[in-house]
């Protein structure tokens, strides 16, 4: 079972269903938490040697991933079409980055 495939298990075997608006919500509450971490661990970028809590990156995965499953998107296809975008525009600029 992939991982999208058992966060949805997880999800339905806990009614824990949700519209994707609160699911974005999440998202960026847990982007936030990964956030925080950065900022203490780096004294707010003044120092070196970042550290991220793993289960704080574990949670916005989740939330991620429960994105996706209730966008009824497949996130392994999603993250391939974005490995293609950003693969272009190496190609093309020699950067990932979109230019905007």
């Amino acid at each position: 079972m992939d991982d999208q495939a058992r966060v949805a298990a997880f999800l339905d075997a806990h009614d824990l269903r949700a519209p994707p608006e609160n699911r974005v919500l999440d998202l960026a509450s847990e982007v936030g938490e990964l956030a925080k971490n950065v900022n203490e661990t780096t004294d707010y970028g003044t120092t070196d040697g970042v550290d991220v809590d793993r289960d704080e990156l574990g949670d916005a995965l989740f939330c991620l991933l429960a994105l996706a499953d209730e966008l009824d998107y497949d996130a392994g296809d999603a993250l391939d079409e974005a490995l293609a975008k950003y693969d272009a525009r190496l190609d093309e600029s020699g950067t990932a980055g979109s230019g905007a």
